[in-house]
């Protein structure tokens, strides 16, 4: 629930970043006693990250920054990737503060984070003002250009945060994001996936430690992605705490590990006079779960905090390492260490949404191809995933021509270039997707605005 305030080498880190990507085997350098000697470099050793939240604004502060590339592996931007720092302007977009931070990252052998795509608070203005099929359209926008600018850069994208309501209900929060539809967390989802599919996806929200009725809210959420095969990849705990953690945070944890998916803890926090062993709880939690990939703090020192005054971070504000981070380095290195990390694989939506138009795929010919449409569809504007499978023979290239009803409008697409925005559209495949092997497929996806519905689509080996 923030606002906007808020010795390993670095050639080891570089290589451990390597491995992790790859998923190959990784030996850790440790000290003379076995113990790994920083945060990234402890978790690292059973597969898992340790991260911080990082301003860009704070990049040119040498203590700051020393930390930073000591102890962690993982960085989030805290505000420099959200929409109104991204989009200021409708259809005018700054990655200038992102990339900041994201090549000072990787640079330094880190992954990133990406946070976050959708969220009711920090909306740019010109968004705040609207609503309805124009808004929906702008969304779906600013999702599919933000991830794609970041494709192949970005390890998980909180692609929506915080839209579940606090108290009992465990149902949505009002905004004008959720007035555009319940469908509005699916349609972002298949968006992002569509934009970037190597990076996982995951909801993000606050609140949710122990099991309570908006943690079950987003639970049952995730049940049903799951189930139609709409593409989530992970649910981030934010973990703001104070003294402790809930009793039942581990079998949280667990719950939505048991559903499939990564669980992260995204915004780690805490203040209060139990802090160290708070810190060892919620980080022997983690460990405890097979299932969750690493943990970050949300900030480097105490004064970097948006928590004012509660100094919840593991450094003070001078940059010394205080009783939570040693708790938290024992808890790590106490671990059964891992020598092979092996990434979850990114979810492939394999069930449409609905309302969705499937085509009906002819019999190939050998060397001939079908295509399929699914449509996420809303009140003046849709999003299309097309599937594009090679017949008995692989394909070297493919056209797919995609037949718009009146009135639909192609506003941008991703992995396939067009010919024509109405009507008769020819879509041919790009440098990386056309070798397709023998029955296997791609996909590729456009958004417009109209209604798609009864879109037909036909394909032919190029």
């Amino acid at each position: 629930m923030k606002t906007t305030s808020r010795s390993f080498s670095r050639a080891a880190l570089a290589s451990a970043f390597l491995a992790t990507s790859l998923g190959v085997s990784l030996v850790l350098a440790t000290s003379a006693a076995g113990a790994a000697s920083t945060l990234g470099a402890a978790a690292a050793q059973t597969g898992r990250y340790f991260g911080t939240a990082v301003s860009a604004g704070k990049l040119g502060d040498s203590t700051y920054v020393n930390i930073l590339n000591r102890e962690f592996n993982m960085v989030t931007a805290e505000n420099e990737m959200k929409w109104d720092a991204t989009e200021p302007n409708r259809g005018q977009f700054s990655y200038g503060r992102g990339d900041q931070i994201l090549n000072q990252a990787v640079s330094n052998g880190k992954r990133v984070r990406g946070h976050a795509l959708l969220w009711h608070q920090q909306e740019p203005g010109w968004a705040q003002r609207m609503e309805g099929s124009d808004l929906r359209q702008a969304m779906m926008n600013h999702v599919t250009q933000v991830a794609t600018h970041y494709k192949g850069k970005i390890y998980a994208w909180d692609v929506v945060n915080e839209a579940f309501a606090d108290g009992g209900s465990g149902g949505r929060r009002d905004s004008n994001l959720q007035r555009t539809g319940n469908d509005w967390i699916e349609a972002a989802f298949r968006a992002a996936r569509a934009a970037d599919p190597a990076a996982k996806l995951c909801y993000n929200d606050y609140n949710t430690d122990g099991i309570n009725a908006k943690s079950t809210g987003i639970y049952n959420m995730i049940r049903d992605f799951k189930a139609r095969g709409v593409p989530i990849d992970c649910v981030g705990i934010q973990s703001h705490l104070t003294n402790s953690a809930p009793g039942d945070y581990q079998a949280n944890l667990q719950r939505f590990a048991d559903l499939g998916v990564e669980v992260q803890i995204t915004e780690l926090d805490i203040a209060g006079a139990n802090q160290a062993n708070a810190y060892a709880a919620v980080t022997r939690a983690c460990l405890a779960v097979a299932r969750c990939a690493g943990i970050t703090v949300w900030g480097i020192r105490d004064t970097d905090s948006w928590r004012t005054g509660e100094n919840p971070l593991l450094f003070d504000g001078n940059g010394n390492k205080k009783a939570a981070y040693n708790s938290v380095l024992d808890a790590l290195n106490a671990a059964t260490p891992s020598t092979t990390t092996t990434p979850t694989t990114p979810t492939t939506p394999t069930t449409p949404t609905t309302p969705t138009t499937p085509t009906t795929p002819t019999t190939p010919n050998p060397g001939g191809c079908t295509a399929s449409v699914s449509l996420n569809s809303w009140n003046g504007g849709f999003v299309a995933t097309v599937k594009v499978t090679a017949g008995g023979t692989a394909l070297s290239g493919w056209r797919v021509t995609t037949g718009l009803p009146g009135g639909a409008a192609v506003t941008n697409a991703w992995s396939a270039t067009n010919s024509g925005t109405t009507g008769s559209v020819t879509w041919s495949n790009v440098s990386y997707n056309g070798n397709v092997a023998a029955g296997q497929s791609t996909e590729f996806g456009f958004q417009g605005t109209g209604s798609a519905q009864g879109m037909s689509a036909t394909c032919a080996a190029s």
